[in-house]
Order: structure tokens, then sequence, then C-alpha cells
């Protein structure tokens, strides 16, 4: 069955200088990254007609747009391919955005304690481009991070954006310093939130943006009607939640639509597991936040040696899990290493049998 396809082309500016055009089939179980060189004006003519005998550039985009391909004209246009019917490695948040399952998310780009700048910038530039190329078409921020710092930086690295990618932030989390974090839900805040994000982030409209934090000193529906009405002011498309409960949940949907939940949860901590089925329930997209365990890690000896007997790393067995746990599933992991993150996406290529499944399950279900 044919795959989204995610397609780079970078044509060269020179008459003689070669054509390289990389296919990656995105959500793919096994390494399939093709590359296909030397298209250049030997094998097509100066008009772009065909050449000894062989396929016109022209005659090549027309087979490449016909089969349902997405084309990608130079370094800052990446495109994502449409999601195919049936295939769970993508999920369409609200119905209309379809995104991967594996995203990325952006917190672990700015300085220590979540503040501040990075101390190397142009790494975090880096990653958020690598992540984007290897097929996470989801990135998750939040104004908080830094604060405001992160917005920035995928701005920066990012900005115009690729057709297709979602860009997730949040609001209602105010930081008076390092590692501290306390919500502010007031209606007042929360619109002036928005418009700082849309400013930042360089949007007219931002995607999904997720109530970072129910404010126990505000009512929810305070909370949720500044979002509403940001919403219908265009500002925002899609709302969403985080470290709520189903209940809490039920009473938000009562206001405004809810399309996707965060929450802390992976292999060694799934508290909130009555929080995802619901959303399972509901068909609401579930971001598991800390996916890998954050600065807890997934210390289990058990996990540990079942991760090394496949060959993987124990992070990369904790995403796949989480893959495999749920088709609302929208794992999120975050890092500031190029290596790790191409470590991370390649979780999604991990294949174990059912049986396999069924012994880590019960691993896992022990920790």
């Amino acid at each position: 069955m044919e795959r989204a396809r995610l397609w780079r082309v970078a044509f060269g500016r020179r008459p003689n200088a070669p054509v390289e055009v990389t296919s990656i089939l995105i959500g793919e179980k096994i390494p399939c990254e093709i590359t296909l060189c030397h298209m250049n004006d030997e094998v097509f003519g100066t008009n772009g007609e065909q050449a000894g005998g062989r396929m016109s550039r022209r005659l090549f985009l027309r087979a490449t747009l016909a089969s349902g391909a997405t084309l990608l004209v130079g370094r800052a246009a990446t495109v994502f391919g449409a999601a195919v019917p049936g295939d769970n490695s993508t999920f369409a948040i609200g119905g209309d955005l379809p995104v991967n399952r594996l995203g990325f998310g952006a917190m672990r780009l700015t300085g220590e304690g979540i503040w501040g700048w990075p101390p190397d910038r142009e790494n975090a530039h880096k990653v958020l481009r690598r992540a984007v190329e290897l097929g996470a078409n989801l990135i998750d921020t939040a104004d908080a991070y830094g604060p405001e710092t992160d917005e920035l930086l995928i701005a920066e690295a990012l900005y115009p954006y690729p057709k297709g990618l979602v860009i997730a932030t949040k609001g209602g989390n105010t930081r008076p310093g390092p590692d501290k974090w306390v919500p502010d839900g007031r209606p007042e805040y929360l619109k002036q939130c928005v418009d700082k994000s849309l400013e930042r982030l360089k949007l007219e409209r931002i995607d999904l943006y997720q109530l970072h934090r129910v404010d126990p000193k505000v009512p929810m529906e305070d909370s949720l009607g500044a979002l509403k009405e940001a919403q219908t002011a265009g500002k925002i498309r899609h709302i969403g939640l985080s470290e709520v409960s189903p209940e809490q949940v039920q009473r938000a949907r009562k206001i405004v639509p809810i399309v996707t939940v965060q929450n802390r949860y992976n292999i060694t901590d799934r508290k909130w597991d009555s929080t995802l089925a619901y959303c399972e329930k509901e068909k609401i997209g579930f971001m598991p936040w800390a996916p890998v365990g954050g600065t807890r890690g997934m210390s289990s000896a058990a996990l540990e040696k079942v991760a090394k007997d496949r060959g993987i790393t124990v992070y990369q067995l904790g995403l796949a899990w989480l893959l495999h746990r749920s088709s609302v599933m929208l794992p999120i992991p975050g890092t500031s290493s190029l290596a790790h993150l191409d470590e991370n996406m390649a979780a999604r290529k991990i294949q174990l049998t059912a049986e396999e499944w069924k012994t880590i399950d019960a691993v896992a279900s022990q920790t």
C-alpha cells in the first residue's frame, strides 16, 4: 500500500548541476529512504524534454504527482503528504489536521531549567529543521518555555513554515523563575497570551492552542470562554487541555470542543490511563508529555533487558510502546541533541510481533 510521502527536491542552480530527489516514507516500519541522483541536463535537455531515451523532468514530475506524492522545491519548501486511509501512523487532530503520530516537543531547546536562550542557538535551529526533515509535522511548544524563547526559536528556524506543519502552543502557565511554574487562567491574561504567541510564531492563526494548566483560582468556564472568543475571532483553530481528568475534559467540552489532551504518560508512569481511555472513546488526540520519562527517566531493569535483547534503546522501546498502546496517542519526545532526535524518530520503524508486545506489556505492568 502506498504511504504518505515527504518529498524534498533541490534543483541545482548551475546548468550542469545534478538534481537530487529524496523520498522519505513517513511512518514506514522499515528504513526506507531512497535517493535518486544525477537527474541533470545530461538526462534532461535544457528545456526539460526527454534526453537519451530517458524520462524527462516534466514527465517525472507528472508521474510523481499522479502517484499522490507531494513535491518540495528548495530547502525551506517542505510539504507533508496527505494521510492514507487505514494507515494508523497518522491522526487527524480535530478531524481536519492530519499529523504523523510521532511529533516533536520543543521544550528542551531552551536554557537550563526551561529558562532563557539555549547555550547554542544554532544547534536548536538545526534540531528543529532536522525534526521536520524526519517527518515530525506536529511541534509542541508553550509561551512558558523560556519563557517566550521557545516560540521565537521555532519561528527563527522554520518560518516560512512548511505546508502541513502543525504548531501546537500553550498558555496559562507563568514563570517566576527557572523550574518554577504558576498557573494563571484569568481570561484577560489568556487573551493576551494568544495575541503574543501569534506574534512570536509569526502566525495569523494557531492550529492548536492548549490551556497549559487549569487554574484552581479561576473557573474553567472563564478560562475556556476566553479561548472560545479567540477561536471565534479566527485566532485559534482548535483547543486542547493539559494535565486533566476525564471529568474535567467532559466539563470543558460543554464550553468548547476539545480536540487534544496533553498529560504526563509513559511506559513506567500510567497515572492517566483513565484520561487516555476517555480520549480513545471520544477520538480525542492524547499527547503524552515526558513520553520517555522526562527528568525522572525510565529506570526499569526488566525493560532495559527487553530493549537490549532487541537491539534498541529503552527510550526507543518506550516510544514504540506508546505508538502501539493507542491509535490516538501522539508522543512528542523532546531533545536538544541531533543524535537523540534521530534515535527517537527511528522508534516509529520498530516492528514487534503480537507475542512480543504481550511480553512487554506484562513487564511494563510490573514497573
